[in-house]
């Protein structure tokens, strides 16, 4: 079985594109949701390039189960990325509103800038 730890990067580094894209249109929620999609495929890329797979949606877990050393502020950004998978989406995430109300600017920078330091933690340990 080949290994695809490329495509799984490949998908991630899209998936920011398309977070910058969703946050320049103003729809900060989505953009939230995939960096946490860039977050979790990067790192399922990472765990594939050691020939492990990995398994969930948790971002922080993904991090802890790594067979390299990271410094533990990311693990502390991907908590913040894990909370966007579900209230970004759904409306009982959040106790009124539509997900678009409770998301803005602020998030969306955060979340990309995030999602881009473990897409280039990634980056560089596969190389």
């Amino acid at each position: 079985m080949p290994n695809r730890a490329r495509d799984w990067l490949a998908q991630a580094e899209r998936d920011l594109d398309h977070a910058t894209a969703s946050r320049r249109d103003g729809r900060h929620e989505w953009a939230c949701f995939a960096c946490h999609q860039v977050a979790e495929k990067a790192l399922k890329a990472l765990h594939l390039h050691h020939g492990q797979e990995a398994w969930g949606h948790v971002v922080a877990r993904l991090l802890r189960e790594l067979p390299v050393p990271y410094e533990k502020e990311l693990e502390d950004k991907g908590r913040v990325l894990d909370a966007f998978f579900i209230p970004t989406r759904y409306p009982h995430g959040h106790p009124e509103g539509a997900p678009h109300e409770h998301y803005g600017d602020l998030q969306s920078g955060e979340a990309i800038r995030y999602a881009g330091e473990i897409l280039e933690f990634v980056r560089t340990q596969m190389a």
